[in-house]
C-alpha cells in the first residue's frame, strides 16, 4: 500500500502494543464482533517459515525477524481487510510507522505486574528470556512512544477481561458491532 492508497483499502481495526497484552485474544473478539476476519502477522511469519518466532530469533537472529515481520505487515496492511494484530516490535520498523498512518490503529497496554502476570517469568518469548521483568520495562521505554505515535487511541487491559478491552477498543474508536 502506497502513502497516497486510501485507509480503507487496508485493515478496518488494527492492534498495536506488548508481547503477552492479548492483542490475539482481543482482535479474535473484535473481528467475530465486527463481522470481519482476524488475522496476526506473527501467525504469518510462523506459518510462512514453518517454525516458531523463538526458533528464527535463535537460528537467524532479531535482524532477520525484523525482516520478515516488515515484510508480513506491509502485506496484511495492502490486503487484509478485517482486524489485524501487529507483533510487539513491529512498530520500531519507520516504515511499518509510516504504513500505519491513516488506519484506524488501537494501541492495548498494561503496566509491568500484569506483563508478569500473563507472561509468566519461564517463557517461550525470547525477548524476555533473562530477567523478563526488566527486560519487559526496558522494551516498554524504548517502544511505548512508537505504540503512542502510531495509535489513535490507548486501551489499558490491566485488570479487564477480553471482552472488556474488545467493547472498550470499539468505545474508543466508536465502531458498531456487525
Amino acid at each position: 500500500m502506497s502513502a497516497g492508497t486510501p485507509a480503507d483499502a487496508g485493515p478496518c481495526l488494527v492492534l498495536v502494543g506488548p508481547m503477552g497484552v492479548g492483542k490475539s485474544t482481543v482482535g479474535a473478539l473484535l473481528a467475530e464482533r465486527l463481522g470481519h476476519v482476524y488475522r496476526d502477522t506473527d501467525a504469518d511469519i510462523v506459518a510462512a517459515e514453518g517454525r516458531e518466532i523463538a526458533e528464527i530469533f535463535v537460528d537467524d537472529g532479531e535482524p532477520h525477524f525484523r525482516e520478515l515481520e516488515r515484510r508480513a505487515v506491509a502485506e496484511a496492511l495492502a490486503a487484509h481487510p478485517g482486524v489485524l494484530a501487529l507483533g510487539g516490535g513491529a512498530v520500531l520498523d519507520p516504515s511499518t510507522r509510516a504504513l500505519l498512518a491513516g488506519h484506524p490503529v488501537v494501541y492495548l497496554s498494561m503496566q509491568v505486574d500484569e506483563a508478569v502476570r500473563r507472561t509468566g517469568l519461564a517463557t517461550a518469548r525470547p525477548l524476555l528470556a533473562v530477567n523478563p521483568r526488566r527486560q519487559w520495562r526496558e522494551l516498554m521505554e524504548a517502544r511505548r512512544h512508537l505504540y503512542t505515535e502510531v495509535a489513535r487511541a490507548e486501551v489499558p487491559t490491566d485488570h479487564r477481561t477480553p471482552e472488556e478491552v474488545a467493547e472498550a477498543v470499539l468505545d474508543a474508536l466508536e465502531l458498531k458491532h456487525a
